[in-house]
Order: C-alpha cells, then sequence, then structure tokens
C-alpha cells in the first residue's frame, strides 16, 4: 500500500486526529465515502450511457449556403 507500513499509518492517522480533532474524523470519513461512491456511480452511467449511444446524422453547419441574411445579394 504504497510503501507504507503500520507504524506508518498509525502516525498519519494520529496526527489526524491532533489536527482534526477525535469528533471531525468520522464526519470527513463519511464525506470521503459519499464523493467516492457518487464518483463510481457516475463512472457506471457514463459506461451505460456509453452502450446505449447510437451515432448521430451528421448536418452541415450552413444551412444557407454562404449567405448572410438580411446582407443585400452581391
Amino acid at each position: 500500500m504504497f510503501g507504507l507500513g503500520v507504524q506508518e499509518i498509525m502516525l498519519i492517522l494520529l496526527i489526524a486526529v491532533f489536527f482534526f480533532g477525535g469528533e471531525k474524523i468520522p464526519d470527513i470519513a463519511k464525506g470521503l465515502g459519499k464523493g467516492l461512491r457518487e464518483f463510481k456511480r457516475a463512472m457506471e452511467q457514463s459506461d451505460e450511457e456509453q452502450e446505449q449511444a447510437k451515432p448521430l446524422k451528421v448536418v452541415s453547419k450552413s444551412s444557407t449556403n454562404g449567405e448572410v441574411k438580411g446582407a443585400p445579394p452581391s
């Protein structure tokens, strides 16, 4: 796991408790979990949309054949 041992992880958690306080840690973990869940759901939804996507018909951008509306003909 990123080359971190148990001691390093415990030290990081201890610093996090000192920095955020014991009461904020569950709120932070809860928010992180919601974010990861939403990201995963969006990735799955994107895959489903790609499977259901149909090729679209290409339409020309210039439907006026190069003429400008309201300009006198030259």
